[in-house]
């Protein structure tokens, strides 16, 4: 199951880990409820010669949403100080599992470069299994790298309005069930509770099995068909703030639909302007 542009396991990571071309990413975050330290974490323990990527940081600090998809210019900047560039095989982790990993997936897509997987289980199994870490940075050379923004990958708040009102996209929410019905507050302060009218629920805690990996391709379209999630129409993947949306995404990949994008404001975005609807209960 192992596929080098969407996810491999700790068996594939660790076969290859001493690969000139392989490039490591620890994008770790929490939500802002969560009181741990990300960087710190990195700093403590990760896996050998591993950037950490400051999802926040790597962000376009023009907006006032958090951590929305950083401008071409910046991901360019920030890649190559990293030694990130053309020709890498990136494998990109978090200390949680699966959980912020996928969001930084999505960015390479976004900018065009697809070779780059999630790490199945992230650092959690692989610490589980005894596994080589450090805790020492890397040295970092420099490695150009071209971009070509996939604009298809993403959609805007004026999008996401005109498919909720047409009806001609799938928009799928991996938020919790209790906040979609608009029952759980937000963990962001003066945000509106519910949903996006006409969309559907897949909390993407239900895309990964016990011990923290994805579940199986077959086991991922039974859920999005259980979630009455209409594989046929182009589909939208959102969230509280675009970072487990892409979680979705990475599913919707792994089940070969490709036809999917990210709303990168999410529910940070739609829960904050009173002129865009909401709806609350069960799709």
């Amino acid at each position: 199951m192992d596929d080098p542009k969407t996810l491999v396991s700790t068996d594939w990571l660790d076969a290859h880990l001493r690969d000139p071309d392989l490039r490591v990413i620890d994008a770790t975050w929490f939500l802002p409820t969560d009181t741990r330290n990300a960087r710190a974490g990195y700093e403590d323990a990760h896996i050998p010669g591993a950037r950490f990527f400051d999802i926040d940081e790597i962000a376009d600090s023009r907006s006032d949403l958090p951590h929305m998809a950083p401008p071409v210019e910046k991901f360019i900047s920030r890649m190559r100080a990293m030694g990130i560039g053309d020709g890498h095989q990136v494998v990109v982790y978090d200390q949680a599992g699966i959980f912020s990993a996928p969001r930084v997936w999505w960015t390479f897509r976004l900018m065009g470069k697809t070779d780059i997987a999630v790490l199945d289980g992230g650092l959690p199994k692989w610490l589980a299994e005894g596994r080589e870490t450090e805790d020492m940075p890397p040295i970092l050379r420099d490695r150009h790298i071209t971009v070509q923004r996939q604009a298809s990958l993403v959609k805007d708040v004026t999008q996401v309005a005109h498919a909720s009102k047409l009806g001609d996209h799938e928009i799928i929410d991996a938020r919790a069930h209790g906040r979609f019905i608009g029952v759980d507050p937000e963990p962001r302060p003066g945000l509106r509770q519910g949903h996006i009218p006409g969309s559907k629920n897949l909390p993407w805690s239900e895309l990964l099995t016990a011990e923290g990996t994805m579940k199986s391709p077959q086991a991922l379209r039974a859920l999005f068909e259980a979630a009455k999630v209409d594989l046929a129409k182009p589909a939208i993947c959102t969230c509280g703030s675009g970072v487990n949306a892409t979680i979705l995404a990475l599913a919707l990949e792994r089940i070969g639909h490709q036809n999917w994008s990210v709303y990168d404001g999410a529910w940070a975005e739609w829960g904050m302007y009173n002129d865009l609807r909401v709806a609350t209960g069960e799709a």
